[in-house]
C-alpha cells in the first residue's frame, strides 16, 4: 500500500558543537532583564518564538500520538489484524506513560551545557516504540515525526545524526508502504525515501544549528552590550562623584586663595599703615618742637585716613586708591616719595622709568605696586637703607619691577621662620607674583643692600 508523510521539518531547540556542550540559550548574565535560560521575561521576536516552541515540546507528543492513534484507529480493519490491533494498543500506552513519566521527572534537555543521560534514554525507547507501532500501522509514523524536532534537546550535535538517522528510517518505512517491504518495488522506494528524508533531516538539521549559532552569537552581543551598559552607568556615576570631589576642592582652593589674598592686602594696607600711624605717634611724642610733633600727627591721621579706605577697597577686591585715577608709573612715583618723606630727609629715593610705558591690567598693576610698597617698607624697617632706586622696565613680553636699596642686607639662604609678629613680606610678595603667572627674585647679602625683582606678563588693559 502507498504511505506519504509530510517531509521532515527539523527544529532542534538547543544546537550543540562537537565536545557536547550545547550552543543555543546561553545564561547571559546582565542587569537582571535576561533571564538564565535564554528568554525575556516580555517582548516579541525571539522570546515569542522560544515560548511556541516551549508549547510544542510539552503538549505537541501528546497532540501527535492522539494524532497518530486516531490515523492507525480509522486504518486498523484494512491493515491490521485482531492481534496487531491489541498489540498497537500496548504500544501506544507504553508511549503515552513514557511520554507522562518524561514530563514529571523533568528531564532537562541540557543542564549545564551537558545533555543528560536519562534524556537519551527516552529518546532512544521512544525512538523504538515508534518503530515497533509503525511496524504495526505505517500511520503511526506521524508520531515518530517528533524525532526530527527534538533530537537536540538529548543528543549532542554528532550523536544527533544517528537519532535523526533512526526517525528517517521509520519514516522511509511508513512511505513505502509499511515496514517490512515485501517486495523488489518496496524495497527500492524504501531505499530512495530512506535516502531522501535523511539527507533532508541532515539538510535542514545543519542549517538550523546555523541559525541558532548566529542567534546565540546575537544574544552574546545583547549581553555584552548591558553589561557594557552597566559599566557606563558605574564609569557615570564615578565621574559624577569626582566632579562633585573636584567641585569641592575648587571652592577650598578659592577660599584659601580668598584668604591668602586678604592676609595679604591687610599685610600691605593695614600693617603697614598702622606701623606708619605708630612711627609717627611715637615721634610726635618724642619731639619738642610742637609744630614738628603736630606735622607728624597730621601724618598719622592722614595714614590712617588712608588704612581705612585701603582696608574698605580690600574687603571688596578693589584696585589700590593710588591706582585709581593714576597710572602705575605716577603711583610708584608717589609711593617713593611718600617712603622718602617718611624718614624726615634721612633718606633718599628714585623712580626710574625704562621702556614705553602703557596701561597694563588692573590686576597686574596692583601686583607690581604692592610688591613695591612691600619693599619700600622692608627697606625702612628692616634693612635702614638710606638709598633706594626703585626701576620699572616695559619690554616685549614682561613688566619688570626692580627694587634695590643699599641697606644692611642677609642671607636669603637662611630666612627665619614665618611667626605670629611678622616675616610674610617676602613671602607674600612671591605669592602675589605667582598669582598673576609672574615670579619673584632676591638678591642680598649681609652689609651689601637687597635687590627684589619682579617678572610679570605684559598683559594690557582692556
Amino acid at each position: 500500500m502507498g504511505m506519504t508523510q509530510a517531509g521532515p521539518a527539523v527544529r532542534p531547540e538547543d544546537a550543540a558543537d562537537g565536545d557536547g556542550r550545547a550552543g543555543v540559550r546561553p545564561a547571559v548574565p546582565t542587569d537582571g532583564r535576561y533571564l538564565s535560560h535564554g528568554r525575556y521575561p516580555h517582548g516579541g521576536g525571539e522570546p515569542a518564538v522560544d515560548q511556541w516552541w516551549d508549547r510544542f515540546y510539552r503538549w505537541g507528543p501528546y497532540a501527535l500520538l492522539l494524532l497518530a492513534a486516531a490515523a492507525s484507529a480509522a486504518s486498523a480493519q484494512a491493515l491490521m489484524s485482531r492481534g496487531e490491533r491489541y498489540a498497537l494498543v500496548a504500544v501506544a500506552a507504553a508511549l503515552l506513560a513514557l511520554q507522562v513519566v518524561h514530563d514529571r521527572s523533568g528531564l532537562p534537555a541540557a543542564r549545564g551545557g551537558r545533555h543528560s543521560r536519562a534524556g537519551r534514554v527516552h529518546f532512544a525507547a521512544r525512538t523504538a516504540l515508534a518503530f515497533a507501532a509503525t511496524w504495526l500501522n505505517p500511520f503511526f509514523s506521524i508520531f515518530a515525526t517528533l524525532g526530527y524536532f527534538d533530537v537536540h534537546r538529548y543528543f549532542p550535535q554528532r550523536s544527533a545524526r544517528t537519532g535523526l538517522v533512526a526517525t528517517a528510517l521509520i519514516m522511509a518505512g511508513s512511505q513505502s508502504g509499511g515496514l517490512p517491504p515485501r517486495s523488489v518495488e518496496t524495497w527500492t522506494a524504501f531505499g530512495v525515501l530512506f535516502v531522501l528524508n535523511t539527507s533532508l533531516a541532515l539538510f535542514f538539521s545543519q542549517l538550523t544549528l546555523r541559525e541558532d549559532a548566529a542567534r546565540k552569537e546575537r544574544l552574546d552581543t545583547i549581553g555584552e552590550l548591558e553589561r557594557a551598559n552597566v559599566r557606563l552607568e558605574q564609569a557615570l556615576a564615578e565621574n559624577a562623584g569626582l566632579h562633585a570631589q573636584l567641585v569641592a576642592q575648587a571652592r577650598e582652593a578659592g577660599v584659601d586663595d580668598e584668604r591668602r589674598r586678604l592676609a595679604a592686602e591687610i599685610h600691605d594696607t593695614i600693617a603697614q599703615g598702622l606701623a606708619g600711624i605708630v612711627t609717627q605717634l611715637q615721634a610726635a611724642l618724642d619731639d619738642a618742637d610742637p609744630q614738628a610733633a603736630r606735622a607728624r600727627v597730621e601724618r598719622a591721621a592722614a595714614l590712617a585716613r588712608q588704612s581705612l579706605n585701603d582696608a574698605r577697597r580690600s574687603v571688596h577686591d578693589l584696585a589700590p586708591a593710588a591706582l585709581e585715577h593714576d597710572t602705575l608709573p605716577r603711583a610708584l612715583r608717589r609711593a617713593v616719595a611718600d617712603w622718602q618723606a617718611a624718614s624726615a630727609g634721612r633718606a633718599r629715593s628714585e623712580l626710574v622709568v625704562t621702556g614705553p610705558a602703557e596701561p597694563l591690567h588692573e590686576e597686574i598693576e596692583a601686583t607690581l605696586l604692592r610688591i613695591a610698597q612691600e619693599a619700600l617698607a622692608n627697606a625702612a624697617r628692616h634693612a635702614s637703607a638710606s638709598r633706594v632706586v626703585v626701576t620699572l622696565s616695559y619690554t616685549a613680553g614682561e613688566a619688570v619691577l626692580d627694587v634695590r636699596d643699599d641697606g644692611c642686607g642677609f642671607d636669603p639662604r637662611a630666612l627665619p621662620e614665618r611667626s605670629a609678629a611678622g616675616g610674610f613680606g617676602l613671602t607674600g610678595m612671591r605669592r602675589r607674583a605667582e598669582r598673576v603667572a609672574g615670579a619673584l627674585d632676591v638678591e642680598s647679602e649681609p652689609g651689601r643692600g637687597t635687590a627684589v625683582s619682579a617678572r610679570v606678563p605684559l598683559v594690557r588693559h582692556g
